[in-house]
This record gives structure tokens, sequence and C-alpha cells, in this order.
């Protein structure tokens, strides 16, 4: 797995570097499409925000899959800590995802039948609670700052792609950029849908219709 680190107005020494990469490397487990890392480090210079000045954002880049991740804190080892945490959370629950969706498909094809798939994801869910517990999000995470005189902005603005995906795939994509919900193009359908999350581990779709 290829891992770039660079700073933005931040001279990033070469022991961080490899600090970096060994800490990255027990993530290849959960997600071997995942090829490349890009770890970017953010010094904020506003004295007020002292406690948060170092800010660390982590993507991850693969065939048709992205997860990101981004955490601050007063030193660059510690965002880095909190950083990874949080994609290994993504990471895992991903591939919980790919696990149970693999079993379900074998279990179908042999003689369980539905009762065995439920019995599956009460399994599945259970070693899901023990191994993640989600860490409340910020209003501000993932946002840029707008200035204190200007509240309420527009502060960014994504386009994603067209390509029409499943429904699976557009809960993995979801799940790996670590988002409660995710806009696609849905290819059972052809229709705009948005994929979200609800309580626990259940999930929802939205489509346009008139």
């Amino acid at each position: 797995m290829e891992i770039v680190v660079t700073g933005r107005n931040v001279e990033v020494p070469e022991h961080f570097r490899i600090h970096v990469e060994e800490k990255l490397a027990r993530l290849e487990r959960y997600d071997h499409k995942i090829v490349g890392m890009e770890v970017e480090l953010f010094h904020e210079p506003n004295r007020r925000q002292s406690k948060n000045c170092q800010r660390i954002e982590i993507t991850g880049r693969g065939r048709n899959s992205v997860a990101r991740a981004e955490a601050c804190a007063q030193d660059f080892y510690a965002a880095l800590d909190c950083a990874i945490s949080k994609l290994e959370s993504r990471l895992r629950r991903s591939h919980d995802r790919r696990r149970l969706n693999d079993r379900r498909s074998r279990v179908m094809a042999g003689r369980g039948g539905s009762t065995a798939v439920a019995v599956l994801e009460q399994e599945l869910a259970e070693q899901r609670v023990e191994a993640f517990i989600p860490e409340p999000r910020g209003h501000s995470e993932g946002m840029d700052e707008p200035p204190e005189d200007l509240p309420g902005r527009i502060v960014r603005r994504k386009q994603h792609s067209d390509e029409p995906i499943s429904i699976d795939e557009a809960l993995s994509r979801m799940e790996l950029v670590g988002h409660d919900f995710y806009l696609f193009a849905d290819a059972e359908c052809g229709i705009p849908s948005v994929v979200y999350r609800r309580k626990g581990y259940d999930y929802g779709v939205i489509r346009l219709g008139s």
C-alpha cells in the first residue's frame, strides 16, 4: 500500500512519516482494495484553538472506493491516533457488511433459508456492538469553519458520480467515508436515491418520485 504524507504550511519530519506508515500498515487487513493512503497535516494558527490546533486528514483510495477520516488535537501524534481510530472503525464496519453478505449468499444457496440468515445477522450485530462504539460527531466535523461574522454560509460543494451502483455498494461507500447518508444513482431503477443510517445497524433508502 502506497502512503503519501504531506503538510499544508507544515514541514513533515522523516520520523513522523515512518510513524504514520507503521500506524496505517495494520489497516490493510480490512480492505485490500485500498491501494493508497493520503495523509495531510494542517496547522491552525488561531491561538483560541490551541487545544485543537493540529489537524490530520486521511484518505484511502482504491478501485471504486474511498475511505476518509480526520481529527484535531493539541499535537499531531494525538490527532493521528484519533484519525486512524475513526478510519479503522469505518473499515471494520464495511468489512463486517461484506462478510455478512458473503455468508448470507452461501446460506441462501444451501438449506439454511431465512431463519439461518437472521441468526447470522444477530451474531454479527453482537460482535460489532462489542468491537465498535461510534464517537459522537460534532456539528462542524468535516466542514470548513466559516468566518464568525458570516454564519450560515454554504462552505462546501460536492459533485457525485452519476454512475449507477447497487444499494449495497452505496452502503459500503457510506460506511467508508463515515457519513450518515450517501447520494447515488440506483442501478436497479435508475432513480437518484439516498441511503441513510437508522438506529442500531439498520438503514433506509429515499428515492425521488412524483
